[in-house]
């Protein structure tokens, strides 16, 4: 029981949910002495779903491995080449199979708001009925958790992230950006990425706001209002890959992380959300467009930084007749924006 209870306070003692996932596995190999567990994630589409590898540790390994945040989509496999943990997240009930070297015993993660993954524990002989309720246990203590953690990092109308969890994704990329940059200096390819910065590995920050949104609530009321956040919000996750992050930073104003790929590879995700938004039709209201800037994260950028040149190539859009996407580079290359290197402030013209 200590043990247990030590890797309790292990897994609740950390606020990011990838050291989380990586420390459940942890706790269970050294719990169950397992050949293998793991954690794979559906991702993508509703119906071109993938499975994402969260953690996985074997018995003779050390350090978990996971998926990098930078596997494409069409890499991961298929839901359909691992038919025992889809209908283990269809029942959300555990599930014991038999492998060809043992048993395989597959438990669905829950939060308090979706079956988000699945837990795979492979033993040479199956489970227990104590070693079960042992799982079950500790994967409610971990329900909880997220539940916590859901509180404390997520809008509460339309569940993106909030404003106080951006910094610390921001620099995360922007630490990658860095040891990159580290590599000799490259001339900027034909997609305009930043010299010494690889095109594919390139990140982007984007801000969105909606447009005439007062009108909406003067005119209809918060509650539709609310309802238009809440739709947008929808939209942004559908409009999107898995890798990207998603946040309200309150009233109508959203932000995007993109990681990784090329100038126009962003353009068109950006474009592909403006695009999405004018042509839903939204309850009460009808039609509204959005007015995007966007700007690609550089080596040493703080957020504040990189916001700021975002949110100046928002203005234009607006100033320029809204519904429209704006890069900030574009705008320094065509003369209507200066960044003046020695403040790292711009004007308008």
């Amino acid at each position: 029981m200590p043990e247990v209870v030590d890797h309790l306070a292990e897994l609740t003692g950390f606020r990011d949910r990838d050291v989380v996932d990586v420390t459940l596995v942890s706790a269970f190999r050294d719990l169950l002495q397992p050949d293998s567990v793991a954690i794979y994630r559906p991702v993508g589409e509703p119906q071109a779903q993938r499975w994402l590898t969260r953690a996985r540790l074997r018995a003779h390994e050390t350090t978990p491995a996971a998926d990098s945040v930078w596997t494409e989509l069409e890499d991961l496999p298929p839901l359909a080449t691992m038919p025992h943990h889809q209908r283990c997240l269809r029942e959300q009930a555990p599930l014991s199979v038999k492998g060809a070297g043992g048993a395989i015993s597959l438990f669905p993660l829950a939060t308090e708001r979706e079956v988000a993954a699945v837990l795979d524990i492979r033993t040479r002989d199956a489970l227990s009925d104590e070693q079960r309720r042992l799982v079950c246990s500790i994967l409610r203590v971990y329900r909880n958790f997220q539940g916590l953690l859901d509180y404390s990092e997520r809008d509460t109308l339309t569940g993106l992230l909030n404003r106080k969890t951006f910094d610390g994704s921001f620099l995360d990329i922007a630490a990658q950006i860095a040891s990159q940059s580290a590599a000799p200096p490259v001339a900027p390819d034909a997609a305009g990425c930043d010299v010494g910065v690889a095109a594919a590995r390139a990140s982007w920050l984007g801000v969105i706001d909606i447009d005439h949104f007062k009108a909406v609530n003067d005119t209809h009321g918060h509650l539709i209002g609310d309802e238009v956040l809440l739709l947008v919000g929808r939209l942004m996750r559908s409009s999107f890959r898995y890798q990207d992050q998603l946040y309200r930073f309150g009233g109508e104003e959203f932000v995007v992380l993109l990681r990784g790929g090329l100038l126009e590879h962003a353009r068109m995700a950006f474009e592909r959300l403006r695009s999405n938004v004018a042509s839903y039709v939204f309850p009460r209201v009808g039609q509204i467009t959005i007015s995007i800037g966007f700007t690609q994260i550089r080596a040493g950028d703080s957020p504040a930084a990189a916001f700021e040149r975002a949110d100046k190539a928002v203005y234009h859009a607006k100033q320029s007749g809204r519904d429209q996407v704006a890069h900030h580079g574009d705008l320094l290359d065509r003369g209507l924006l200066v960044e003046q290197s020695h403040t790292g402030a711009m004007e308008l013209f």
